[in-house]
This record gives C-alpha cells, sequence and structure tokens, in this order.
C-alpha cells in the first residue's frame, strides 16, 4: 500500500509586480531539468477578462529515490490580473507582464511506490514493513524529507531571485 508522508503542506508565495511569464515558467522547468526531476503538467489554463488575462497552472514533478521511495511535489500556480505592459531599460523598450503570483508548494515521500507491500495480499509483509520503516530505514526517510525540503527551498529562492530582477517602473 502506497503511504504519502506530507512533508511540505502549502507553502505559500505571492508577487505583485513586473514579471515575464514565459521566463519564469522556463526557469521552473529547468530547474526540475538539472535536478532530474521528472513532471507533468496537470493544468494549464488561461481566461481572457476585462481586467486582464487569469491563469492556472498546475505542476506534479517527482522523483524516484529509491526502489521503495518516491519524493513528489505539487506546485500550484495563479496568476490574476495579467496585463501586458511596456517598460523601458537603458533606452530598449521591453515587454513584460504586470500582475499578481500566488504560488503554493506542497511536498511529500512516498514509500512501497509500487505497492508491493499491501496489507490485503500480505500481511505478514505488511507488518514487517511497518517495523522496517519504524526502526530500520528512518534514516532513509529522514534523507528524502530532507532532499524535498532542500528542492522546495532551493526553487523557491531561484523564483524570488528571479522575480526581483523585474523591479523597473512604469512607462505612462
Amino acid at each position: 500500500m502506497v503511504e504519502k508522508q506530507l512533508v511540505v503542506d502549502h507553502l505559500k508565495f505571492s508577487y505583485e509586480g513586473l514579471f515575464n511569464t514565459a521566463e519564469l515558467y522556463n526557469l521552473i522547468m529547468s530547474f526540475f531539468y538539472e535536478k532530474g526531476w521528472d513532471w507533468k503538467e496537470k493544468l494549464n489554463q488561461e481566461i481572457i477578462t476585462p481586467n486582464g488575462k487569469q491563469m492556472k497552472i498546475i505542476l506534479q514533478p517527482w522523483k524516484s529515490s529509491s526502489d521503495f521511495y518516491k519524493i513528489e511535489m505539487k506546485i500550484n500556480i495563479v496568476m490574476t490580473d495579467v496585463k501586458e505592459v511596456e517598460v523601458e531599460v537603458d533606452g530598449k523598450n521591453l515587454r513584460l507582464n504586470q500582475g499578481l503570483i500566488r504560488m503554493t508548494f506542497d511536498g511529500a515521500v512516498l514509500s512501497d511506490r509500487h505497492g508491493r507491500w499491501t496489507l490485503k495480499e500480505k500481511p505478514l509483509y505488511w507488518f514487517i514493513l511497518i517495523l522496517s520503516q519504524k526502526y530500520f530505514f528512518k534514516n532513509h526517510f529522514k534523507k528524502f524529507e530532507t532532499w524535498i525540503k532542500s528542492d522546495i527551498d532551493d526553487l523557491l529562492n531561484k523564483i524570488k531571485t528571479f522575480l526581483n530582477v523585474y523591479k523597473y517602473s512604469l512607462q505612462s
């Protein structure tokens, strides 16, 4: 039976200002590529309203840490009132986006990722699994727990650094 232990629960980040949507998305995807994560884009929708674009992206990256453990993240990105603006930087006009970004990060460690040690089929295996996880493989779980926390922290710091680059003034 696959057991999911939530490590990071709804870590929230919000930003309001100038940003480039495509570059932000590429930053997130390149982070997962560099770290060796596989990922699935569960939802990517865009709605155009009179106030601007409303975008919602749900990403679900995962990494097979060992034969028994798997770590996974869930990232909800909601962008509201996104408008395209023109900003002058060093005599050049840049087309950027302005709006509000809200992100939520979740991280979990999954044990018995293949479901081979289930209670229904093999009760003795399940009992041995519980004992081994509780007493023998506690350090392995702690290692994967630290791993997912540090990867979420690294990603969040990269996003914060990227968004702080765009501290320009709007041209009216």
